[in-house]
Parts: structure tokens; sequence; C-alpha cells
């Protein structure tokens, strides 16, 4: 299978899954956040391992320090992405909001409502944390995740989402609204 099947496949099946997420409710969609917050921390020792595979490859390849820096996770970072996704889970549910409402002159009311976009694709660097933080904005959201982090994060995003899918397994929601391509 070349790249491109491999990823339309992928967005396919997030696309199935996203639609399961958009009829989710606001307490459906917050404890997957609050799960996601509990297994980054059973899983401290697993995430760590993987950055550190990460790390030794990006110091052997002279990547220069702030980008090492911005690589680098320990344990307050993951914790703090786990309290960050508990956080989320305060925000108002951005979805159902009503944007604008009127009544037309054949006496129709009408009114324009907040709604997933359904599959959201990021690229983004070296930056472990951010797969973490945008896989909760857009489950918040109602959105699948198609992740595409730099390949001198590969192992510590592939330990993340894969403890992110754990933490969805639990759920009526299928682990795959995250996918990292």
């Amino acid at each position: 299978m070349d790249a491109t099947t491999m990823i339309a496949d992928i967005a396919k099946r997030a696309r199935v899954a996203a639609r399961t997420l958009a009829n989710s409710t606001a307490s459906e969609r917050n404890q997957i956040l609050l799960n996601i917050a509990d297994e980054l921390e059973k899983n401290l020792d697993l995430i760590l391992t993987a950055n550190q595979l990460d790390m030794a490859a990006a110091k052997a390849a002279g990547v220069n320090e702030s980008l090492q820096d911005r690589l680098l996770l320990t344990k307050a970072r993951i914790i703090s992405m786990a309290n960050a996704a508990r956080d989320i889970t305060k925000l108002p549910d951005p979805l159902g909001r009503v944007l604008v409402e009127r009544n037309l002159e054949n006496g129709l009311n009408l009114k324009q409502k907040s709604v997933p976009f359904g599959v959201v694709g990021m690229v983004y660097e070296a930056r472990p944390n951010v797969t973490v933080d945008a896989a909760v904005i857009l489950i918040k959201s109602g959105n699948a995740a198609l992740l595409r982090g730099s390949s001198t994060a590969a192992h510590s995003n592939e330990a993340l989402i894969n403890v992110m899918k754990k933490a969805i397994a639990n759920t009526k929601i299928s682990e795959e609204v995250i996918q990292l391509i």
C-alpha cells in the first residue's frame, strides 16, 4: 500500500469515528479527556522511555539545544499535559451553541449552531506536547484528529497516541478519532 492510499484509509476511518464523536454528549467527551489525563499519568515511564529514544537520536543528529528542549518530556511536563486535559473539561461545551438566531418573514425561526468540522489534520514540529494538546482540544470540540508531528518526535508521539487510544478504548467512542499519520 502506498502512502497516499494509507493516509486516505486512515482519514476514512477517522471520518467514521468522527460521526460518533460529533453525536456524543459533552459529558461523554469530557470523560474521554479525564481518561486521557489519567492514562498519561499512569504511563509516565512508557512515555519517558519513548522520549529518551527521540532525545538520543536528536543528540546524535546534532539537533540544536532549543529544539531538543522542545522535544524533551519530563515527568512534570507530562503531568502538566494531563492537568491541561482536565482543565479543558471545565470549559463550556462548544457544540450546539446558537451563534445566530432570527425570525424570517415567513414565520420560520432560523438558527445557526456550532457543529464539529469532522476530521481536522494538524502538522507540527518536534513538540510532543502538541500531540496531546491538539487531540484533547479536537475531542472536546467533537472532531477527529489526524496528527503529524516531526519525525524527530516519532517515538514520543507514537507512545502518546497509544496511551490516548487506550483511554478512549474504555468509552463508546472509537479510538480511531485520534490518528497519527
